[in-house]
């Protein structure tokens, strides 16, 4: 069978589902409608913080993509977040152009550079590809301070022009972080409907029957490399343009874990829910638990512990004793 048969016969699935497909959509449109009114009654911190929450929202997508399509982890997807930060900040700097130029710049470069890492390293998986997408989240600080004539060094980059001069920055950045995030989930539902999308998930369930079509496993690793790396790289230009500076201290080593937790407690979920789920886990419980000083890496450990084992509740019932039957 065709990819392409799989593609329609999947579309058929979805349609028979009508019912049930219905009710979510309607929920994720009652979420966006939300959202959209929130400016409304919030105030300038909150929209801060959401905005923040929206383009980290957006980097757990990009590290569960690859979780989904890839069956990888990946360590240092800040590496390619601080990519689109700083392409922003450059661009800016350099030849004076606003976001709507450096952002589409941005994932291209992005793109770029996940191919650039993923050609090579086409051929690992699991633990030695862990490695070393981590090895690019310890190089990445000192990559930033010894590319002081472009980066600025310790200090930094500021991001000081506006998409549209007159609207107030906190609308900017809360809206265009908002509008970018809903279509980028929008696209990844249509992905995973679509030939290219099925191919890759064939590619990493059952890779025998994959090659026999012309699909190889390491074909499928470097192109969701790849799609993966131009998600975290808009992502990083979103928080850039949100925080409206970047520096190397915003993109150290942990960055790339808690891109990862993010992706954990949201189940490596594609869907705008389970986006703003990471997101915001990564972002508002640091932000309003930051009164609790040395427990909160203690209530991160717990929440993972708590959201692993509700995830895998179906796989623990075996290992509990079973009732004697009446």
């Amino acid at each position: 069978m065709a990819v392409s048969d799989l593609a329609h016969a999947s579309k058929t699935g979805v349609s028979a589902r009508g019912g049930h497909v219905d009710i979510a959509r309607l929920s994720v449109l009652a979420l966006v409608v939300a959202l959209s009114l929130l400016p409304l009654l919030a105030g300038g911190f909150l929209l801060y913080s959401l905005s923040l929450c929206f383009a980290n929202a957006l980097a757990v997508l990009s590290v569960s993509m690859l979780v989904r399509y890839g069956g990888e982890v990946s360590i240092g997807h800040s590496f390619f977040v601080a990519f689109g930060a700083y392409a922003v900040a450059i661009v800016e700097h350099r030849l004076g152009l606003s976001i709507a130029a450096s952002l589409p710049l941005a994932t291209l470069l992005g793109a770029a550079a996940g191919f650039v890492f993923a050609f090579p390293s086409r051929r690992l998986s699991g633990i030695y590809l862990a490695v070393a997408t981590m090895a690019l989240a310890l190089a990445l600080p000192e990559i930033l301070i010894g590319f002081e004539k472009f980066t600025g060094g310790f200090e930094g980059l500021y991001i000081a022009q506006d998409l549209i001069p007159g609207i107030p920055k906190a609308l900017q950045r809360y809206y265009v972080a908002l509008a970018v995030l809903g279509l980028v989930c929008l696209a990844l539902a249509h992905f995973r409907r679509s030939a290219q999308g099925l191919a890759l998930l064939m590619a990493q369930a059952q890779p025998r029957a994959a090659e026999a079509i012309g699909i190889t496993r390491s074909w499928a690793r470097v192109s969701i490399f790849t799609l993966s790396a131009a998600v975290a790289a808009l992502a990083g230009a979103l928080t850039g343009f949100a925080s409206s500076t970047v520096s190397p201290n915003s993109f150290t080593f942990f960055s790339g874990v808690f891109l990862l937790v993010g992706s954990v407690v949201s189940l490596n979920g594609l869907s705008l829910p389970a986006a703003l789920v990471g997101g915001a886990f990564i972002t508002l419980v640091p932000t309003y638990l930051a009164q609790a000083g040395d427990w909160v890496p203690i209530l991160y450990g717990v929440a993972l512990v708590v959201v692993t084992l509700v995830a895998n509740a179906g796989d623990l019932r075996r290992f509990l004793p079973r009732g004697r039957g009446r």
